[in-house]
């Protein structure tokens, strides 16, 4: 009988430890999961640019137990009602696009939402401490690629095609401008706005325009229907700077042509700002940071390993000097901003 009473009560502790640790699991889960992210682009994902790299970002956060990560694509329509549906179901939500500008008036109706407005600042952020916005210093990145333009034109003449005037497109262009005159103080910089920027047939022409005022490399900024500016520069010899990914990766067809691009890093941009939050609660309120070459998330890339190298290893090396020059200060860059 007594031991019968002896292993009733080794079973009982058993299993109140069993319960105890079981239950307390139970709650440390409760309590990782679940930091639900709402990624929005303006437009599309599949634009080999900066929505893909957003999207590379959000892939990166999905490995991480306890946060949950959505996608809404905008195509341009309807914005401001897809920022509030995503506010609905999420605790932070991220947009692409400065069409989401909208976005500062949706977080004053979800105070308990966080919000991230990538690639351009938000409006009345100031006031907004449940937002945050990441912008980048392309204008640095655009420096060392205007360098690099300028040693490898034969004319003297470089071009720049774009979709339209912005803050963002212009602070490419006075970058890219000064690294040029850096190399040559003579070179001239033809600045274009593309006819219709979605139809790649009419950037094609505009690329053929750039070419007959005597253009031999062009920044090109238009990132939606970028083929046609490739296809006029391997018509009359030219070369190309991309922007915002390695588009030398992203059109392999063009590679020939590209000589380098100007690659913001928006994925890991995003990873960052949502892991200091998830992981150590730090919430950047109401600033707006800018990420230059020094913080990584901006840099100047030529491809793959396998990719065709244009630009010699002495102007890529003379570009990271630079680099450094401009990562320490010592080389002040103009800004449109």
């Amino acid at each position: 009988m007594k031991k019968s009473i002896s292993l009733l009560l080794v079973l009982t502790v058993i299993l109140g430890i069993f319960f105890y640790f079981g239950s307390g699991s139970g709650e440390e889960t409760a309590e990782e999961e679940n930091l639900a992210v709402t990624l929005v682009v303006s437009s599309a994902f599949g634009d080999k640019s900066l929505n893909d790299s957003a999207r590379e970002g959000g892939e990166l956060l999905k490995t991480n137990p306890g946060i949950s990560v959505n996608y809404i694509e905008c195509h341009r329509d309807g914005i401001k009602q897809k920022l509030m549906d995503a506010a609905d179901s999420s605790d932070m939500v991220i947009a692409v696009g400065w069409e989401c500008y909208e976005i500062s008036e949706v977080a004053v109706e979800y105070p308990e939402v966080k919000f991230i407005m990538v690639d351009n600042p938000a409006e009345g952020i100031e006031s907004l401490p449940n937002m945050m916005s990441i912008t980048y210093a392309q204008n640095e990145g655009a420096y060392l690629a205007g360098f690099i333009a300028a040693q490898m034109s034969e004319t003297g003449i470089l071009g720049t095609l774009a979709e339209e005037e912005s803050e963002n497109v212009n602070d490419y262009i006075t970058g890219f401008s000064q690294g040029a005159k850096y190399a040559n103080p003579d070179v001239v910089v033809r600045s274009l706005i593309a006819s219709d920027p979605a139809n790649p047939s009419a950037d094609r022409e505009d690329g053929l325009k750039l070419a007959d005022q005597g253009a031999d490399v062009i920044l090109n900024l238009v990132t939606g229907a970028p083929s046609g500016v490739y296809q006029a520069a391997r018509e009359r010899g030219m070369y190309v700077v991309g922007i915002d990914a390695d588009q030398k990766v992203n059109n392999p067809d063009y590679d020939n042509v590209i000589l380098c691009s100007v690659k913001k890093n928006l994925g890991m941009s995003i990873y960052d700002a949502v892991m200091e939050y998830a992981d150590e609660e730090i919430w950047r309120e109401s600033e707006i940071t800018v990420s230059g070459l020094k913080s990584g998330y901006v840099s100047l890339v030529y491809g793959s390993d396998t990719s065709i190298q244009l630009v010699s290893d002495a102007i890529k090396a003379a570009a990271d000097e630079l680099s450094l020059l401009i990562e320490e200060g010592e080389i002040k860059v103009k800004t449109a901003r």
